[in-house]
């Protein structure tokens, strides 16, 4: 009877046959000749009519089939049947089962992975494609099934194609024979691969998950702790009296076994505190007649019980830091680690690192270390921060330039001390040194103590140098006038003071208000800080007597005010004189003023009337201008 392609739906049982050509390098033997009547050869391309076991096909016929470097499963050491069909339709596989292995009324499946070998576009496109019969026969040769898989056709990149037959056996037949047939010529085409070929139990899908938690199919449970768990199953309709039987793999070699007594729906597992190992659970049903025979059951997926190892945590040995130092505890083994210690709050950090330590923060410190499967182990660290030496140091220091100074540094239980820089230092591994800094320096000591730890302290010396002093620029002034007197200084400055004192508002601030009344010279005298230094500048103030310029004068001869009379004018020398009529006129020029002007030009006496006139006084201060009233 032929039919066509039916593929298993539901539940399979463990594979009655179950040719997968193994694995390795190189190639694999030959198959019995009972199995398939083509001729093998080790050869990665075999020719038409022969056959090799190999994990590969490369380079075949120029290019023309399909390079194939892994099985249908993805093993790239995965054996498979490579076929060269021959010009004649030829029997690819054969195989019986055993007397008496299969259960009457019982539904099988045969499958297998088909590849064409053949690329699309050769002999234009028109290779010949495998074409395969699938048989199911009794011993004697009756066929009890047969489907055709039709054309399998090319396809641009390695393909495989899953081919698949199922039947139900006869109430007498307990052994069958399965065959693979080729119905399609060779030549240019018809060359393919095999793999996988199962014959095996076909029935409804049974789902096995831990009870509570469906779908879940695996659970971890870690070396040593106890475990109770339940698992069940459900399955669809397909037995008309079903019957159970649990099974379990240790993976201890023994594959999977029966459990005595285990024949109902579900399992209770007790798991005492556990050894490490992978503990497997499944399902097995079958109608009610046939459940003692293994090859007529459907096996639900296994269930998995993980007993992991506990993380094995190697010593950590005790640490010894000193105060303020960076402590740091390294736990390994495991995949995810939580400290504890004083002063610190859980941490995932690993290794565990605290700058900065404080001597609080010594003690026992706890790692909890946890695996990848989840299981845990502790370990735990001594931690001994020992103190650093608590110094006393001098305060700050002031000297003179060319002056020295001693320097002061204890701590109890120092044994060394080291200052640094050396610059300056009568010594650098003693207490109290002696120091001479040209500048001003700031000195650290490193002491250390008795149990190792150090600490640092500094002081500075600070240096006062000679000063400069600056009274400023010499000054000019008109009698009852004041000025500013700039007086500065570079250098640490102690005070100021002024001499004489005269005609001063503030003789000790650097820029006092000076109103003398003539010529005088004034005296800076600055003294550094710590009175080390004294240094002197000074400035003249020059005060100009005040020019009076009358506005009339009577030149008539009768004594009196009959000359033009400016006071204080004589005592400037250099000083020029202009007088000028109102077109702008000059009538009278004159450097200094050892005569005064007597209201003539040229000997002549000028008319009454106003008359202007320009003075210069050649000092820097402004030019004096204004009128004069001549009266007859």
């Amino acid at each position: 009877m032929q039919v066509n392609a039916q593929e298993c739906k539901g539940g399979l049982g463990d594979p009655i046959i179950n040719y997968d050509f193994g694995s390795g390098t190189g190639f694999g033997g030959p198959l019995p000749t009972s199995v398939t009547n083509y001729n093998y050869v080790p050869n990665t391309c075999p020719g038409d009519g022969e056959y090799t076991i190999a994990n590969s096909t490369r380079g075949c016929y120029d290019g023309l089939w399909h390079d194939v470097s892994k099985d249908h499963t993805g093993n790239p050491n995965g054996y498979m049947m490579v076929i060269n069909a021959s010009n004649n339709p030829g029997q690819f596989f054969k195989k019986q089962t055993a007397a008496g292995a299969l259960c009457p009324s019982t539904t099988y499946e045969l499958s297998a992975w088909i590849m064409n070998l053949i690329k699309p576009l050769v002999c234009d496109g028109t290779s010949g494609r495998p074409n395969i019969t699938l048989f199911i026969e009794t011993p004697a040769g009756q066929v009890l099934k047969r489907y055709e898989t039709g054309d399998i056709q090319p396809t641009e990149t390695p393909t495989w194609v899953p081919k698949s037959i199922f039947f139900t056996t006869p109430a007498n037949v307990t052994s069958v024979v399965v065959r693979m047939v080729n119905n399609a010529p060779g030549g240019c085409g018809n060359d393919l691969l095999l793999d996988d070929i199962t014959f095996r139990a076909c029935g409804p899908i049974v789902q096995a998950s831990f009870a509570g938690t469906e779908g879940i199919t695996s659970e971890n449970v870690c070396e040593g702790q106890p475990a109770t768990y339940t698992i069940i199953t459900k399955f669809a309709e397909g037995y008309t009296n079903p019957a159970y039987r649990w099974q379990r793999n240790f993976n201890d070699g023994r594959g999977w076994v029966d459990i005595q007594g285990e024949t109902s729906s579900t399992l209770h597992v007790d798991f005492p505190p556990s050894s490490i190992g992978r503990y497997q659970y499944r399902q097995g049903i079958a109608e009610s007649s046939n459940i003692s025979s293994l090859n007529c059951r459907v096996y639900s997926n296994p269930v998995t019980l993980e007993v992991g190892p506990k993380p094995v945590v190697p010593a950590i040995p005790p640490a010894t830091v000193c105060e303020g130092d960076v402590l740091t505890l390294t736990a390994t083994g495991g995949d995810h680690y939580s400290w504890t210690g004083p002063g610190v709050t859980a941490t995932s950090q690993n290794p565990l690192i605290i700058p900065n330590v404080t001597v609080a923060q010594a003690g026992k410190y706890k790692v909890v270390v946890t695996s990848a499967a989840g299981c845990q182990a502790e370990q735990y660290a001594d931690v001994t921060v020992n103190p650093k030496p608590v110094i006393t140091i001098s305060p700050l220091q002031t000297i003179c330039k060319n002056a020295s100074t001693t320097l002061t540094a204890n701590a109890p239980g120092a044994v060394s001390y080291s200052w640094s820089p050396a610059v300056g230092l009568s010594s650098t591994n003693v207490a109290n040194p002696v120091a001479s800094p040209n500048i001003t320096t700031t000195y650290t000591v490193t002491i250390v103590g008795a149990n190792g730890c150090s600490n640092t302290a500094k002081v500075m010396v600070k240096v006062i140098d000679k000063p400069t002093a600056n009274a400023g620029n010499d000054k000019k002034i008109v009698e009852g006038q004041s000025v500013k007197l700039e007086g500065s200084a570079e250098g640490s400055i102690l005070k100021y003071q002024w001499w004489p004192t005269d005609y001063l508002d503030d003789p000790t601030s650097p820029t006092p208000t000076a109103t003398p009344p003539y010529d005088i010279t004034y005296t800076l005298t600055v003294t550094a800080a710590n009175s080390c230094f004294i240094a002197n500048d000074d400035v003249s103030v020059r005060v100009y007597k005040k020019v009076v310029v009358p506005n009339t004068f009577t030149p008539n001869g009768d004594g009196t005010n009959d000359t033009w009379n400016i006071e204080a004018l004589g005592n400037y020398a250099q000083s020029t004189i202009g007088i000028y009529n109102k077109n702008g006129q000059q009538l009278f020029n004159q450097v200094g003023y050892a005569k005064a002007w007597e209201g003539t030009y040229n000997g002549k006496p000028l008319p009454a009337g106003t008359y202007y006139y320009v003075i210069d006084l050649k000092n820097g201060s402004p030019v004096l201008s204004g009128w004069v009233l001549l009266v007859r």
